[in-house]
């Protein structure tokens, strides 16, 4: 009898292991993180064949989602405020990024101070003659308000106010929203007086990302902290999270896994 049940649980052990790796790991969130984290999914499904499925919903969605158990893993690109914590779940750094204040090619502006981006986007700045570029009216492009990007970016431009104790974004009403970082990168492309902000890691030949306060917006010096604006790249997961899924983010924190983030233009952190 005793052989019976010894073979009955570990029959169940092997159908709990074959569940486990049946089922694929989710991760949804910040639309930023998403870039690093597909190419992070499709090299760990390769070397382990774990189904990585990848979701850019943004932060405030990522965070929801992995408290209440919709996705294994959230993603944000902000820190997590403390109303979001709860004592089943867990953070993690998993690399950094700079955020990147660009302009068309064809603008003239190549470098800002933070108080004069901070001033365009509080709708106090409006010409770019303004900050020694053409008699042109600038167009302020934002993230949407569930952004990562757009929390950080408010947060280090100190870009918020307070009405009736209530803290708000400051950034002005008429500036156009772009839901991703690839809507604000084809507003701003195809915009000579247009300027916006995005993950660094996201910049290409189509814009270009300005210097603030002189100093190039550039992995080298986002890791010396010399360029002032730059956030972590962070998930968060329930504490009894699935065992494939503390697998993949002990893979991304890795020597190969931080190799990845490394080529895909974010610094490490490991």
């Amino acid at each position: 009898m005793k052989k019976v049940i010894g073979l009955v649980a570990a029959m169940g052990l092997m159908t709990s292991s074959l569940s486990y790796a049946n089922t694929a790991i989710t991760v949804s969130g910040s639309t930023s993180v998403t870039n690093v984290m597909e190419v992070l999914g499709e090299t760990y499904s390769n070397a382990t064949n774990n189904n990585v499925e990848v979701q850019g919903t943004g932060s405030s969605a990522g965070i929801r989602a992995a408290k209440d158990g919709t996705s294994m893993i959230g993603m944000s690109s902000r820190a997590i405020k403390d109303s979001e914590k709860t004592a089943d779940t867990k953070e993690v750094v998993i690399a950094r990024d700079g955020i990147a204040v660009t302009t068309n090619n064809k603008n003239t502006v190549t470098n800002l101070s933070k108080e004069q981006i901070s001033q365009i986007y509080r709708g106090e700045l409006k010409n770019w003659n303004q900050v020694g570029g053409e008699n042109k009216a600038i167009v302020v492009v934002t993230r949407d308000a569930a952004s990562g990007t757009r929390g950080a970016f408010e947060d280090i431009m100190g870009l918020t106010r307070k009405i009736n104790d209530i803290e708000v974004s400051a950034i002005t009403a008429t500036a156009q929203v772009g839901n991703g970082n690839g809507m604000v990168k084809t507003i701003v492309a195809n915009n000579p007086y247009a300027i916006g902000y995005i993950s660094l890691g996201s910049v290409d030949d189509s814009l270009r990302a300005l210097s603030v306060d002189g100093v190039a917006a550039n992995d080298e010096n986002i890791a010396t902290g010399e360029y002032g604006i730059a956030r972590p790249f962070i998930v968060m997961m329930k504490n009894d999270v699935a065992p494939q899924a503390t697998d993949f983010i002990n893979y991304i924190l890795s020597d190969n896994g931080q190799k990845v983030v490394a080529e895909q233009g974010y610094i490490r952190v490991q």
